[in-house]
């Protein structure tokens, strides 16, 4: 294969892989984004939280290193079928939180879920190792302001 055909199929794979994360992103924001302005949240919200400007920012960036995360794991082209299960299960839980804790309003079952998130980011984190150390490590600050959410989601229990 050619030198700019290689360079086209990795854009390529790139460009999907942020279309991938950024559509989960979009998917739990469609959840959030009026949850945060409710009266039910600004009564349940932790002192600790930070301004609800800081949220899409984090998010946005740790979004992007999820992508390159996946990128980097799907170009080794090794245990493709564990990456693919893998990150489906955290986008899956990465958007039921969302659901849980804003649509359903019950911190308790959003809590619960954001335990076994966490769990499926470390699963990650172990799982990618294997593939590609700098994929695993893109996910680090992913695993670090999950473990912030599950205080802030504790607390809001409280």
């Amino acid at each position: 294969m050619a030198k700019r055909e290689i360079t086209r199929k990795k854009t390529v794979n790139f460009i999907v892989c942020l279309a991938i994360v950024y559509f989960i992103a979009f998917l739990g924001s469609v959840f959030t984004s009026q949850g945060v302005k409710s009266d039910w949240y600004q009564a349940i919200k932790p002192l600790i939280t930070p301004p609800n400007w800081v949220f899409p920012v984090v998010w946005n960036v740790l979004f992007f290193l999820i992508a390159l995360s996946l990128y980097y794991a799907w170009e080794t082209k090794k245990e493709r079928k564990n990456v693919i299960l893998v990150f489906g299960i955290n986008f899956v839980l990465n958007v039921l939180w969302s659901v849980f804790y804003f649509s359903m309003q019950n911190p308790l079952l959003a809590f619960v879920e954001i335990i076994v998130l966490w769990l499926s980011i470390l699963a990650m984190i172990i799982v990618l190792r294997r593939i590609s150390k700098t994929s695993s490590y893109l996910l680090i600050p992913y695993f670090l302001w999950v473990s912030f959410a599950s205080v802030l989601t504790y607390l809001s229990i409280l």
